[in-house]
């Protein structure tokens, strides 16, 4: 979990960070994804981490800790399940998810239900 947080935030401040490790934990726990964090990372396309081989970088000591505070329940995102930098995200599926009422802004990261 360390190696995708690290992978997909490591250029966020720590609550950036935790906010990640969160939606892999939130994913783990909703019926609609996979019930492990292994699944939930590894699941096809879910992770750009995952898809450019960013997963594969040793994770700092950052990344281990934000993955402590939210698995200690530390969840900035309020249980959301979906993330986008709008800056480099190309998804138009995930930019449609995304409104002015059910967003979480955290750093560069718009978090969604």
């Amino acid at each position: 979990m360390a190696r995708a947080v690290h992978g997909e935030a490591r250029g966020e401040n720590h609550i950036g960070r935790v906010a990640v490790a969160a939606v892999i934990l939130n994913r783990a726990n909703s019926s609609l994804f996979p019930n492990t964090i292994k699944e939930v990372i590894y699941q096809p396309g879910a992770f750009t981490c995952v898809d450019d081989g960013q997963i594969n970088l040793k994770p700092n000591l950052n990344a281990y800790l934000a993955v402590s505070d939210a698995i200690l329940g530390n969840d900035p995102t309020n249980g959301c399940l979906f993330y986008m930098n709008p800056k480099t995200a190309t998804s138009r599926w995930m930019r449609k998810r995304i409104s002015a009422d059910s967003a979480t802004v955290i750093g560069n990261h718009v978090f969604v239900p």
